[in-house]
């Protein structure tokens, strides 16, 4: 595991296996995950001081990883 929070792994310990599958098979989910992952460290680095942004920005990327992460959870329960 890693220090950044909210890692697909950690939001969905339930589903480690089926997440490593779709990143391999499909190509939608894969991109997904992908940008996931990289709004999720952006976010980190914000949060951190690492790279500062504005506060309304911060709220921006939060909510877009939400959207992502709503997405997933739909994939991953097979909705």
């Amino acid at each position: 595991m890693t220090n950044t929070p909210h890692e697909l792994a950690e939001e969905f310990p339930e589903h480690v296996q089926k997440i490593h599958d779709l990143k391999l098979s499909d190509a939608h989910f894969m991109r997904l995950a992908e940008d996931y992952h990289v709004l999720n460290r952006s976010i980190h680095r914000a949060e951190t001081g690492t790279e500062p942004v504005s506060q309304f920005t911060e709220a921006e990327m939060r909510k877009t990883r939400m959207a992502l992460k709503d997405e997933i959870a739909t994939i991953l329960s097979g909705k």
